[in-house]
């Protein structure tokens, strides 16, 4: 049984594979995990939601962020990426990045991800908001994630790591000792799988990404549903800093009724020069901040949030016009398309844009090595918290994260193996209860959640705003928790109410970090406490979920994170 004894109510499994390591995710960072553990010759199993290059990461228009220019330093990356946190990187896990990262895309290349040059041969690097130099590596324009997405599939494919596609992950397995043992997970539709089954390891790697689909409006993909976070809530491990999410600032704005996921302007498009407007043609970030609409994303979409309110109106612009047709057709080509095919033509008129739900700074807490607070439960890429992001994650230190990190922990599995110090051989799972222990919620409540979210806890925060998001979601939770105490019945078990429970997991973990955190950090504002309060706040806020499915939460002594478990020697 798992540390909490919670698990999503479903079918026993009905076939079983066994493996040294089960990666969850299938973008940058579990497929890098992925490889480098097969390269050690490890045995790895790949479980992925939809296919295996429909993750978040072939999303990202910008790129990757690494001191791969001349003059530039992992040092002064470092610097940048410690500012856009406001006090709270963890700023040892930044230097790994910072000094790690130019290797680990330069082995990406060795991959097979071809990046964009100058007319030298040289990788063409462009800048975006927060950075004070040239660093950001892209490929086809805007289209950075698909390149890298492509590469790691194709290698994936070409070493023949076998793949369970079209897999929601449900629980995490664990042995008797509460050692990792892998995972429940159900394949939607036919083939080699189907229905509930289980993958068999003694070390699991969720890359499961982000939680954007908590919010109504969101740049992530329909699958990115927080269930990493979830199951390692279930599984007993603590997450942090999850009241840090960021907007980004420039979403293609649809009108007040679009839901979903929304197409993303890149912070690109603004480090070449477009404006931040509003309906009179007036530069609004100008004065605001030293780098204008370069500043970090926090402090724009505040911007941007703040001119909505001055003028009353639902939207800004993005003026991009001077840069002409070619720039637009050779530099931009995926946002031109977007935008064209919702009516919208950059090279004549301004975009419409506003801030939307982008990325979760914080989730589930590691170490240096991707080690979580649950035996052999690793966590990298979106889904967890490295201490990299602080406060508000720096432009295009996603990717990068993802595949250092990733490195990082399949080095960690790979010595672990071989000390023996991982289980000898596949550890058998606890039987879980048939006996539903957690209500699962009609697909229905989704919407329901994600009003509550964007109403109560978006941009914008306050006391009353959180209290009665906290309170909405409490009654959600109450209802299906009371049909289950008093019935025995809960929603009938599948891909939406499993996606709907974590869903209302993640959202009550969000609120609760969020009202505790009574000042205003990075992409964090409370409009009751306006101001940054380092004495009181420069810590983290670290939650667990209690067995009888209430949260704990308490808050660091410092912005230093405790050690996530012992060491392995004493495990």
């Amino acid at each position: 049984m798992s540390a909490t004894g919670i698990r999503l109510h479903a079918p026993a499994p009905g076939w079983s594979l066994d493996a040294d390591i089960v990666v969850v995710g299938s973008g940058v960072a579990g497929l890098t995990s992925a490889l480098r553990c097969a390269a050690a010759g490890l045995s790895t199993v790949v479980v992925t939601k939809a296919r295996l290059d429909a993750g978040s990461t072939r999303w990202a228009q910008g790129g990757v962020a690494a001191a791969l220019g001349e003059g530039d330093t992992p040092e002064q990356h470092l610097d940048d990426t410690l500012v856009a946190g406001v006090g709270l990187c963890d700023e040892e896990a930044v230097r790994t990045l910072v000094t790690e990262g130019p290797g680990a895309v330069r082995r990406l290349i060795e991959t097979g991800a071809h990046f964009d040059k100058d007319s030298e041969g040289a990788i063409e690097l462009a800048r975006e908001g927060g950075h004070h130099r040239r660093r950001i590596a892209h490929a086809g324009g805007d289209a950075t994630g698909a390149e890298i997405s492509r590469a790691l599939v194709e290698a994936v494919r070409a070493r023949g790591i076998p793949t369970v596609e079209n897999a929601l992950v449900l629980d995490l397995l664990t042995d008797a000792d509460g050692h990792t043992a892998g995972v429940s997970l159900h394949v939607m539709g036919e083939g080699q799988h189907d229905g509930v089954g289980a993958v068999h390891a003694p070390a699991v790697v969720l890359a499961t990404g982000g939680m954007g689909q908590v919010f109504s409006a969101t740049t992530n993909p329909s699958v990115s549903t927080g269930d990493g976070v979830a199951l390692a809530l279930r599984a007993g491990a603590e997450v942090s800093d999850l009241e840090f999410v960021q907007f980004h600032p420039t979403v293609l704005f649809l009108g007040t009724d679009a839901e979903g996921q929304q197409p993303l302007v890149s912070e690109a498009v603004r480090g070449e020069g477009a404006h931040l407007v509003d309906a009179d043609g007036v530069r609004f970030m100008v004065g605001q901040h030293e780098l204008a609409e370069l500043a970090p994303r926090d402090i724009v979409a505040k911007g941007i949030t703040r001119r909505m309110q001055e003028k009353g109106a639902d939207h800004m612009f993005l003026d991009a016009r001077h840069f002409g047709a070619d720039m637009w057709e050779n530099r931009f080509p995926t946002i031109l398309a977007a935008c064209r095919a919702h009516g919208i033509d950059p090279v004549t008129e301004p975009i419409p844009i506003a801030p939307a739900a982008h990325y979760a700074s914080g989730g589930v807490r590691t170490d240096p090595h991707g080690r979580t607070t649950v035996p052999g439960l690793y966590a990298c890429g979106e889904v967890a918290c490295t201490g990299v992001h602080g406060a508000n994650r720096l432009a295009s230190n996603s990717l990068l994260e993802g595949l250092v990190y990733a490195e990082r922990i399949a080095d960690d599995i790979v010595a672990r193996h071989a000390e023996n110090t991982l289980h000898a051989r596949v550890p058998a799972p606890v039987t879980p209860s048939e006996t539903p222990t957690h209500p699962l919620l009609p697909a229905e409540a989704r919407f329901a959640i994600q009003r509550v979210m964007t109403e109560g806890a978006g941009v914008l925060r306050s006391a009353s705003s959180l209290a009665e998001a906290a309170a909405r979601l409490a009654r959600i939770h109450a209802e299906a928790a009371g049909a289950l105490a008093e019935h025995g019945k809960t929603a009938e078990p599948g891909v939406d109410s499993w996606e709907t429970t974590n869903l209302l997991c993640v959202a009550r973990v969000l609120v609760a970090a969020a009202q505790r955190r009574e000042e205003t950090r990075g992409c964090h504002w409370r409009e009751d406490h306006a101001d940054r309060d380092d004495a009181a706040w420069r810590r983290h806020i670290v939650v667990r979920l209690n067995p009888d499915r209430t949260l704990a939460a308490h808050t660091t002594e410092t912005h230093d994170f405790p050690p996530t478990r012992p060491s392995p020697q004493e495990q």
